[in-house]
C-alpha cells in the first residue's frame, strides 16, 4: 500500500546540498510507488512560535503564515522527512522554527509514524549531525506513535551543488525507495 510521504527541505540557499538529498529521497520514495510531496521553506514566511499554546485548544496556530499549510500536510502524511544544512553542528534555524510551529499537531490524530533526517555539512567529521539528530528526536519523543526511522548525512559538502556525484545521494534515494 502506497504511503503519503512529505519531504520538507529547510534550506533557503539556491542549489542547496541538503535539498539535493531531499530530491534524491523523494525520487526513491516515488520509485517505490509512494505519493510524495517535496516542500521547500525557501520563499516561505514562517514566524517564530509565540508560546501562547492556543493551538492546543484550537488545533491550529493563531499566526497566519505559511507554517499552517505545511503543518496541515504533516498531519496527513504517513512519513515526514526533514532535510537541513548543518549550521554550527545543529539543524538550521528554519527547521527548528518549523518544528516549533508544528506544536498544533500534538493533540491531533496525526498519521505520521516514520520520521527521517537528511543533512549536509561542510565539516567532514564523524557525528557532525549529532545535534540535529538529538533535536529532531526531542520533537519525535512528543509524538508517541512516531519513531526516528533513519538518517543520511553528507559531510564535507559546503559549496552550493558540491554534493553532485556524492554517494550520499544514492544512499538517500535507496532510503526513500525502502519506504513501503
Amino acid at each position: 500500500m502506497a504511503k503519503k510521504v512529505l519531504v520538507i527541505s529547510t534550506s533557503i540557499r539556491s542549489n542547496s546540498n541538503s535539498e539535493k538529498l531531499a530530491e534524491a529521497f523523494a525520487d526513491g520514495a516515488k520509485a517505490a510507488g509512494n505519493e510524495v510531496e517535496l516542500i521547500s521553506l525557501k520563499n516561505k514566511t514562517i514566524a517564530f512560535c509565540k508560546g501562547c499554546l492556543a493551538c492546543q485548544q484550537t488545533g491550529h496556530c493563531v499566526i497566519k503564515d505559511d507554517a499552517n499549510a505545511i503543518t496541515d500536510k504533516m498531519l496527513e502524511a504517513d512519513v515526514v522527512v526533514w532535510a537541513t544544512p548543518i549550521y554550527y553542528y545543529e539543524m538550521s534555524g528554519q527547521m527548528k522554527t518549523m518544528i516549533d510551529r508544528a506544536n498544533s499537531l500534538f493533540p491531533k490524530d496525526y498519521k505520521f509514524r516514520d520520521v527521517y533526517l537528511l543533512t549536509a555539512a561542510a565539516e567532514d567529521e564523524p557525528d557532525v549531525d549529532e545535534g540535529a539528530v538529538h533535536g529532531l528526536k526531542g520533537w519525535i519523543a512528543c509524538f508517541e506513535k512516531a519513531r526516528f526511522a533513519g538518517k543520511v548525512c553528507a559531510c564535507g559538502v559546503g559549496a552550493p551543488g558540491e554534493i553532485k556525484g556524492n554517494a550520499k545521494l544514492a544512499e538517500a534515494y535507496e532510503m526513500g525507495k525502502g519506504i513501503a
